[in-house]
């Protein structure tokens, strides 16, 4: 609420000059706790009474220890209560400092002659209630109450004698204190109709209704009285004893805002009566004073209606237009009717005047009539100009919160999409990026700068909204500016990283490329050769298997030509390594984090070196051992080769000549039958001293076995071989001295002379074709037919009796045994018990065992099955009576 109807504070004149402060007979009790309900009170109207004053500053406190603590708004309420400057704040935030501030406060209220008991600047900084409070009460008592000087009486005294001269007249009022006299209302009601009987109908009041009595008050004298609101009616009425401290300092504010302009009032009233010796003063005294009132009001409302400085906000300005609006509806129609009124006292007190015969009243100059209209015509006039100016003022706020509002919206949207960009535009995620993340960075890039163009038209427009509110005054162009000037810095920041960070990702990706073109040619050229070497470690270190001289001579001849490519190996590996070297030294000069191994290849430098180094230091020396051990042990294999070669190749002939010799001895049959038996014999021995040749030549096989060496280029024959023509040889020399010896048998048995035999032989050794030493089948079979034998039964039972084994062959023995049979006659019966006898050993029996020894199975088991066992005085176990055989075979005649 505006003050243009508040009184004026300043005293007209001064009724028995200066009072000392006065003695208080109740000193805040600082050893004694506040009283709950009184302390909620005090704070309260405390509260609000500083806050009347504060707001003539600009300012307000919501928490009374907590806002005082700094000492600053303390040091401005004592400023504006004043009206004396105090010593210039420290404006820092530490402790002493506001220690400092609130002492030079508690100073300037000493120097006014008030006395501070225990309250000590350190309680109030540290938000002391009971020592804020009662500071503040020291405060209110000096500046409020002290001053106050009715009939002689001061400060509290009289305030209440104030109180009680103008609730006189009313009824159910008697102000007795300050605390129950006011828990009904009625004495606030009382004292506001008092002075202003427009704004209360007192009549419509009840006793028994407190609270409505003081909401009505306090709202009567916050609306139209500009005295704030100090006090709760409802704390009041529920308290018993309301705090008198709360009461005196919410009416001490009455008594400032009736008292100044009655003092005026009194003081032309007694002027005027001493110099016109007037005596009734009724009419004169209502003349002058709605004159005065009237005049007083006029030159206290003209300077707030001529009053332009412009609010800063809406709100701010909706009141003032509120406030003037309520001027118009309430507080002007009111004095419309006493300018009426004072024109209608000043017709009738003039006309009482003449009619007296007393002297026309003349008013000073200032206070006529006319001094009235030209005062109203003012008021007028600015109310006009006023209300124009509100219009426009109103107009131009609107336009100023529309533009602000537009501004906060679009500095809002900008520093929203701007948030994270710097960081994102600084970072330096491309030192670590490959090149396809780098493509990738780009093009987002570029979508950013895109995105960036779009917002400069948002940027441009904020500078214009932030150009116009400038031009239109706005209050806080301040913070605009700075807010403007913030964004249009981070823009510039925005373009230059932007452009920044374009020429780092372009020049990382030319970098990324020379260095993918060398990761590419690296991987050409490292694939190869990692994959020679691969094959160089395998066949380095693959097993070999040599079997003789010239093969090993061969690998070695190899791998001599394996070690003359190492050179130039060598330099291919060098360049390779160069390549990877150079991609390390584009990496670092230009501060590129490389984020991982070569894309084309996963060989490694590290692996090639590795791999190299086996090679050259391991692998090949090995290998060259392992050739040269090899080498060695070919050379020793090829010296047994030669040695078994030189053995065999003797002892291979001997046998195959003695072989051939032994065949021609028994196809020859040169000499009797006991001359070749004896040749053979001899012949026999000669082959049996030769086997110390065949013993040596087993210890160089053996040797040779045990070098593992299967081939020898040196000779035809194995040992194997040579082993099986040494035991034919021994079977053939045994067979064919068997043979003569059977042949003595069936000659001697038979009877067959030399010449038969010759005959035989000859006979033999023409149909034996093959030179075997037997007939085979078909030989026999010619054989036959040229002795004039036909069909094939008959060359069945034939091959029966002579092959009864089914070899398939017919031996020497058995064809003559078979011509012997075919040529003579059959032998008699005696010639067969010869044969028995000699076969017996010149016995009277023979044994199974004999017959199955000396003749062919066939044959013995043929004669076994017709003997009769022999029962001879000589007979042994198994004994045949080869007697019985003949009778069997010749009948009794025969023998």
């Amino acid at each position: 609420m505006v003050d243009y109807h508040a009184a004026n504070n300043q005293s007209l004149y001064s009724a028995g000059g200066q009072q000392t402060y006065m003695e208080q007979e109740n000193d805040w009790d600082r050893d004694l706790l506040l009283d709950p309900a009184w302390e909620k009170q005090q704070r309260k109207t405390f509260t609000a009474w500083c806050n009347s004053h504060l707001r003539k500053a600009g300012t307000q406190i919501e928490n009374i220890e907590e806002d005082f603590r700094d000492g600053l708004k303390l040091m401005l309420l004592l400023e504006v209560i004043s009206g004396e400057r105090l010593p210039k704040p420290e404006r820092g935030k530490m402790r002493v400092h506001k220690i400092n501030n609130v002492n030079k406060a508690l100073d300037f209220i000493a120097s006014k002659g008030v006395k501070l008991v225990s309250i000590g600047a350190e309680e109030i900084v540290d938000g002391n209630a009971k020592m804020t409070l009662g500071m503040i009460w020291t405060i209110i008592l000096r500046f409020a109450i002290q001053d106050i000087s009715v009939e002689e009486t001061s400060a509290k005294e009289g305030l209440l004698l104030w109180c009680q001269r103008k609730t006189a007249p009313y009824k159910n009022v008697n102000v007795q204190n300050f605390h129950i006299s006011w828990k009904d209302g009625l004495a606030f009601n009382a004292l506001i109709h008092r002075h202003r009987p427009e704004l209360i109908d007192y009549d419509k009041l009840r006793k028994d209704d407190p609270v409505t009595n003081l909401n009505n008050a306090f709202e009567v004298a916050e609306r139209y009285l500009d005295i704030p609101k100090m006090l709760d009616a409802e704390d009041i009425v529920n308290t018993a004893r309301p705090d008198e401290k709360a009461i005196m300092t919410y009416v001490s504010s009455f008594y400032h805002a009736f008292s100044g302009a009655q003092k005026s009032v009194l003081l032309l009233m007694s002027k005027y009566v001493r110099e016109e010796n007037v005596f009734s003063v009724d009419p004169f005294l209502y003349c002058i004073l709605f004159f005065l009132q009237l005049l007083e009001w006029i030159r206290r409302t003209i300077p707030w209606l001529e009053n332009r400085a412009p609010e800063k906000t809406m709100t701010e300005m909706q009141q003032k237009l509120e406030d003037f609006r309520d001027y118009r509806r309430v507080h002007k129609p009111p004095k419309v009717q006493e300018k009426c009124q004072l024109e209608i006292n000043f017709n009738t007190l003039q006309t009482k005047l003449r009619l007296s015969n007393r002297p026309a009243f003349m008013p000073s100059e200032g206070r006529m009539v006319s001094d009235i209209n030209g005062a109203w015509h003012k008021l007028e006039g600015a109310e006009k100009g006023y209300e124009e100016w509100l219009l426009n003022e109103i107009r131009r706020l609107e336009r100023l919160d529309h533009l602000a509002e537009k501004f906060r919206q679009k500095a809002a949207i900008h520093e929203s999409w701007t948030d994270g960009k710097e960081a994102m535009l600084t970072q330096k995620d491309y030192e670590t990026a490959s090149l396809s993340e780098i493509k990738a960075l780009l093009k987002k890039h570029e979508a950013f700068e895109s995105d960036l163009a779009a917002h400069q038209d948002r940027v441009e427009q904020i500078a214009a909204i932030a150009q116009e509110l400038n031009e239109l005054d706005y209050y806080d162009s301040p913070s605009v500016n700075a807010r403007c000037q913030k964004i249009c810095e981070q823009w510039d920041a925005l373009g230059s990283l932007t452009q920044s960070r374009r020429e780092s990702l372009e020049r990382t990706e030319k970098q990324l490329e020379s260095i993918d073109e060398l990761y590419l040619e690296y991987a050409k050229r490292a694939a190869p050769f990692n994959n020679w070497m691969e094959g160089a470690m395998e066949d380095l270190q693959d097993m070999f298997i040599v079997h003789n001289i010239e093969e090993i001579q061969g690998l070695i001849t190899a791998h001599d030509q394996f070690k003359s490519t190492l050179p130039e190996a060598n330099k291919e590996r060098e360049a390779i390594q160069a390549i990877q070297a150079e991609v390390q030294k584009i990496a670092q000069y230009n501060g590129i984090k490389l984020a991982g191994n070569n894309p084309y290849t996963t060989i490694t430098p590290q692996s090639i070196d590795k791999k190299w180094e086996k090679v050259r230091s391991q692998l090949v020396p090995q290998r060259d051992q392992a050739l040269q051990e090899e080498l060695a042990r070919q050379q020793s294999n090829d010296h047994l080769r030669r040695q078994f070669a030189n053995q065999a190749n003797m002892i291979g002939p001997w046998i195959q000549n003695k072989m051939a010799e032994i065949g021609r001895i028994s196809i020859e049959m040169n000499g009797t039958l006991e001359d070749q038996l004896t040749h053979l014999r001899q012949y026999e021995q000669s082959i049996i001293e030769y086997k110390p040749n065949i013993d040596q030549l087993e210890g160089d096989h053996q040797l040779i076995q045990e070098a593992l060496i299967f081939d020898n280029k040196y000779t035809a024959y194995t040992m194997e071989h040579l082993r099986v023509g040494w035991e034919q040889l021994l079977t053939t020399i045994a067979r064919t001295i068997n043979e003569i010896e059977n042949q003595i048998l069936t000659r001697d048995a038979k009877g067959i002379s030399q010449e038969q035999l010759h005959e035989y032989r000859t006979s033999f050794n023409h149909f034996d074709k093959d030179h075997s030493g037997v007939l085979q089948a078909e030989e026999f079979k010619a054989c036959l037919i040229s002795l004039g034998y036909d069909g094939d039964a008959e060359f069945a039972r034939i091959m029966g009796i002579v092959d009864p084994n089914n070899s398939g062959a017919v031996t020497f023995q058995a064809f003559i045994d078979f011509m012997s049979r075919e040529t003579t006659d059959t032998d008699t019966a005696d010639q067969v018990i010869a044969s028995f006898k000699i076969l017996a050993g010149d016995k009277n029996y023979i044994t199974a065992e004999e017959l199955r020894r000396e003749l062919p199975p066939d044959q013995a088991e043929y004669c076994i099955a017709r003997m009769a066992p022999y029962t001879g005085p000589d007979a042994v176990q198994g004994a045949l009576d080869y007697m019985s055989f003949s009778t069997a075979l010749y009948g009794e005649s025969d023998l």
